[in-house]
């Protein structure tokens, strides 16, 4: 289950698509127009800083702005960032230790393709397609693949 941090991660890096000039833009207004904490929005963006996702400038005319083009960040990077698995089970984790029982695990390969299923959706999905999805009103069409 994706988490308030992953959600808002996403949200904050739509606002920041939606209102990039090249220009930093403060938490504050950020904050504002997302409805949501500046003291939680600072830890989400502390960890989208830290992921390279965003740029960062502290002090006056600071704040935050993407560092890319939208169509570069895709939703399953966002969210893996904020998130740091969208594995549905502990044992498909990144760094997850060997399960023992794996060789006679009978929903394994179940997991493993969910998961597979989760991963490729959000990964073709990019931060431009939400921008167009939000101007259409709705997910009309099903994302391109990415090469």
């Amino acid at each position: 289950m994706v988490s308030t941090k992953g959600r808002y991660a996403l949200r904050v890096m739509a606002d920041l698509a939606q209102h990039s000039t090249g220009a930093y833009i403060p938490l504050a207004d950020i904050a504002k127009r997302q409805e949501i904490s500046e003291k939680y929005l600072e830890s989400i963006m502390s960890v989208l800083s830290k992921k390279g996702f965003v740029d960062a400038l502290r002090g006056k005319g600071g704040g935050y702005r993407l560092n890319r083009t939208p169509d570069a960040y895709t939703v399953g990077s966002i969210l893996k960032a904020a998130e740091g698995s969208l594995a549905p089970v502990a044992c498909l984790e990144e760094g997850a230790a060997p399960c023992k029982r794996a060789a006679g695990c009978s929903t394994l390969s179940m997991w493993t393709q969910f998961y597979q299923l989760i991963d490729r959706f959000f990964e073709d999905i990019s931060l431009s397609d939400l921008m167009q999805n939000e101007a259409q009103g709705a997910l009309t069409a099903t994302p391109q693949a990415r090469p």
